[in-house]
């Protein structure tokens, strides 16, 4: 049985590969105003999204905890391929909402449950110390995904900017069976003694009030995660900024998500060099530099400081998800996880647009300022209350 279930960790890096075989993300800013939709619309979709997360975060990790971590992935997938197909076919900005509403509630589903079956798998076979080394592999593969999307992008949008959403869809559909072939691992499932949302709320309470070191974890990871979502809407903005040629966007988005490779070969010799304090203290000290030096520095030379950013993007991650999967139980893994994501979901939804009207009334450094200077007091914030409850 052991044997057998090793393959969901081959498995989810396959699933992996191609959820993020993206091949429409270089330009998806360009793709919505080629359709008529303005900045305005954008940051609403958006915004929508995000929000729309709140209702369905949390019970989809609960799903994942009392019922099977597979067949929410199964119908994960299911709903990813509707989204893609919903989105090849869009013109009008009433059907990317639709599109949208769709993807928040794939993206509620995914999110914990990956995670939580792949530990769950790991501890089945006796093996969770390997959790961080393979989900620094997993981002690995993430972004070497993305790398060769962003080099066929290039082919395909030359015929338009609507040709790589059709070539999404086989893509997409190719999740379904993967899915389907998962191994459930043996755990201690979360059993209901009260009613459903009794029992959410349950759990909620004992990860943001009782358990103090998993509250200010997801705290800080729900900070971190914010300013990194906030930044990825900038990136395509700034490149157009600093002069970037329409014709290189594939090539520098291609090196960046290459450039994870490389970092995944010393990931694991950095942490054990610096240690969970040090590691959480030079995620806020790299994040806060690159929102300064953007600020400062507007020339095509600057996009160099995009590697830090997304450095900080990809390390934090497999910390923070080991940090936190050690201290807590199977049987409500899915669940805190959950919790974890719609945290920074909320933070996101409430800074990202304030940071977005800033660039607009203002300009984009004076809003790269503002925006690190919120979360270098977030970060700060948290730490102390870590330090306080002697989880650093």
């Amino acid at each position: 049985m052991n044997e057998n279930i090793k393959s969901n960790i081959w498995k989810l890096y396959t699933i992996t590969a191609l959820e993020r075989f993206m091949l429409f993300i270089p330009t998806i800013v360009l793709f919505f105003q080629e359709n008529w939709l303005n900045m305005r619309e954008i940051l609403l979709l958006q915004s929508v999204f995000s929000l729309w997360m709140i209702l369905f975060e949390i019970p989809s990790g609960y799903f994942s905890d009392v019922l099977w971590r597979k067949y929410t992935l199964v119908f994960w997938s299911i709903l990813w391929f509707f989204w893609i197909c919903i989105y090849a076919f869009s013109y009008w900005f009433y059907w990317f909402m639709l599109a949208e509403l769709v993807l928040w509630l794939w993206a509620s589903f995914i999110s914990g449950t990956d995670s939580a079956l792949l530990y769950d798998t790991l501890e089945q076979i006796w093996k969770t110390d390997d959790y961080k080394k393979i989900e620094w592999k997993m981002s690995s593969v993430w972004n070497f995904s993305e790398a060769i999307a962003s080099v066929l992008w290039w082919f395909l949008a030359l015929i338009s900017l609507r040709t790589p959403l059709y070539i999404e869809i086989f893509i997409m559909f190719l999740t379904i069976p993967i899915s389907l072939s998962l191994i459930e691992p043996s755990r201690h499932k979360y059993k209901n003694e009260e009613w459903v949302f009794k029992e959410i709320l349950k759990i909620v309470k004992y990860s943001v009030h009782h358990h103090k070191e998993v509250k200010w974890l997801i705290f800080y990871s729900g900070f971190v995660w914010a300013s990194t979502l906030t930044m990825v809407w900038f990136i395509q903005p700034y490149f157009s900024l600093v002069w970037l040629p329409l014709a290189y966007f594939w090539f520098m988005w291609w090196l960046l998500n290459l450039s994870v490779w490389l970092f995944s070969l010393y990931a694991h010799k950095i942490e054990k060099y610096l240690w969970r304090k040090k590691s959480l203290i030079s995620l806020i000290f790299l994040s806060f530099l690159w929102y300064i030096l953007v600020a400062i520095f507007q020339s095509l030379w600057s996009i160099i400081f995009i590697f830090i950013f997304y450095f900080v993007r990809w390390f934090w991650w497999p910390v923070i998800m080991d940090y936190i999967n050690k201290i807590i139980s199977s049987n409500m893994r899915a669940t805190v996880l959950s919790i974890k994501n719609l945290f920074a979901r909320v933070v996101y939804s409430i800074i990202w647009p304030f940071i977005w009207w800033i660039a607009d009334i203002y300009s984009f450094s004076q809003a790269f300022v503002i925006s690190g200077t919120i979360f270098l007091t977030l970060w700060a914030l948290s730490l102390l209350f870590l330090h306080k409850y002697k989880a650093l």
